[in-house]
């Protein structure tokens, strides 16, 4: 045990060594302003376009603004379906006499992590952490080195596993942090305890509310970074994987981006193509069940999502161990 958590600090210390954390930190600490900026001339431009800061306003002319595009003409099926169910959740935000946008830093984290994930932003990030673990090291030959001390070949992979998988989580909590931080300063701190509405079920296109609770925005917020972190410790796998396979670095970074993107394609192109559930790039939106966001292609729920992906990872899992331990390394 001793000797693994020695091999896991080593690895962790090789990555900083690379500044990869540094690199990350800077992409954020650029990134996170611009959203925080975008998201706060958005605001005001709803204001001076309403006269007014009262949500329930906002909400109802963002309501009718929908269905004014849900009668139009060349609206494709998919967009029709979409667009109703956002009404008709809105309709129920409203009713209930609920701000689903309430100003504040929690709200602006809320947003963030749901759309984080869609946007491939943190999969590139994570993709960036854990692409060239192994065939960085096969590349420069450090890895024919470290093969060669009496240590089995398993715990080897084991620590660089275990090390991708701390610095995945320092990742989000980096984010987070950085969030609440730079938003605070532009929307305020407060808002941690307002409610948020989840469990929203969509069937055969229609929202239905009989599980919908009522709950606080942290817990909300805890739930939808846990799902990110899970996706992101998904994605890691894989890349760890494909490190493993591919002898180069930049192959296993346009295998790894290739089939991210093909998630985002094949949601948006392939909606009426039931197989391309199957994919794990397309079960990647975890917290847009969370939010009642309906799914991209039909079939898709959280349960199936969710065994999707842990099929994926514990697929390339051992395939990773069993590559590593018997292959030749050169």
């Amino acid at each position: 045990m001793a000797e693994l958590i020695r091999l896991v600090f080593n690895e962790i210390e090789k990555m900083v060594r690379k500044r990869r954390i540094l690199v990350i930190f800077f992409i954020l600490a650029v990134l996170i302003p611009i959203f925080v900026y975008a998201q706060l001339q958005q605001t005001e431009e709803t204001i001076k376009r309403l006269g007014t800061d009262n949500w329930k306003v906002a909400l109802q002319q963002k309501i009718v603004d929908q269905q004014n595009r849900l009668n139009s003409s060349g609206i494709p099926e998919e967009w029709k379906s979409w667009l109703k169910v956002q009404i008709d959740q809105e309709q129920y935000y409203l009713d209930n006499d609920i701000n689903p946008t309430t100003p504040g830093a929690p709200t602006f984290i809320r947003k963030l992590i749901e759309q984080s994930i869609g946007w491939l932003l943190l999969p590139l990030l994570v993709m960036v952490i854990t692409i060239d673990i192994i065939s960085g090291e096969r590349s420069d030959g450090t890895i024919k080195i470290l093969l060669t001390r009496p240590i089995k070949r398993w715990k080897v992979l084991l620590s660089k596993y275990i090390s991708i998988c701390l610095l995945i989580s320092f990742l989000l909590v980096l984010y987070g942090v950085l969030a609440y931080v730079v938003s605070g300063f532009v929307f305020s701190f407060k808002g941690w305890t307002v409610p948020v509405l989840t469990g929203f079920v969509i069937k055969n296109n229609q929202l239905l509310t009989d599980s919908v609770q009522l709950i606080p925005q942290w817990q909300y917020i805890i739930m939808a970074f846990g799902l990110a972190w899970f996706v992101c410790i998904i994605i890691g796998t894989l890349s760890f994987m494909v490190s493993v396979l591919v002898r180069t670095t930049p192959a296993a970074m346009g295998i790894m981006l290739a089939a991210l993107i093909t998630g985002s394609v094949l949601s948006g192109l392939a909606t009426s193509w039931s197989g391309a559930k199957y994919f794990f790039s397309v079960n990647l939106g975890l917290t847009d069940y969370l939010a009642g966001q309906l799914p991209s292609i039909e079939g898709l729920n959280m349960h199936f999502s969710l065994m999707n992906l842990s099929i994926w990872g514990i697929s390339a899992l051992l395939i990773s161990f069993i590559v590593f331990i018997k292959q030749d390394m050169n």
